[in-house]
């Protein structure tokens, strides 16, 4: 099993978004960076464990946990002309996007934030701490997810 950071825009998909889904389930699509993309398609499993972080709002930082449940498969929405995914350059014999299933699995207690996290030691060498660190999907160490997790589970 590896972990992951996965980060959305809250006013486009929020974790309680997640959580309110069809089984508490969605299609984790619309990544368009080809280091996030070789993840979703090579590297992340059914079963991986995922933080869910929120960006780009006024509470950012690792809302709780999901968990993938379907591995890596072409991202449909760059077929569709009318998404704002389409990709012209990618088709069904050639996809060149991909997307994963993730499942709302446990809500913290409360918001890890992006300045707790900075000032944790053990957090230090997180990717998302690093600077010019910007992918939407990003690997995590399992240290890195266990003090996330008890950070988030502690009132």
């Amino acid at each position: 099993m590896r972990y992951w950071l996965f980060k959305s825009e809250p006013g486009e998909f929020s974790f309680d978004d997640l959580k309110n889904s069809p089984q508490s389930t969605t299609h984790w699509h619309g990544v368009r960076n080809y280091q996030a993309r070789n993840f979703l398609r090579d590297e992340i499993k059914v079963g991986d464990q995922v933080l869910f972080y929120h960006s780009s709002s006024e509470n950012v930082g690792v809302m709780g946990v999901a968990e993938v449940v379907k591995a890596g498969y072409p991202d449909a929405t760059a077929w569709e002309v009318e998404s704002l995914y389409y990709d012209p350059t990618s088709t069904p014999e050639n996809p060149r996007w991909f997307m994963v299933d993730i499942r709302w699995k446990q809500a913290f207690k409360r918001l890890v934030t992006l300045q707790e996290i900075k000032n944790t030691p053990a957090l230090q060498n997180m990717k998302l701490v690093q600077k010019g660190m910007r992918l939407s999907v990003q690997p995590v160490t399992k240290e890195e997810f266990e003090k996330i997790c008890e950070m988030g589970t502690r009132p």
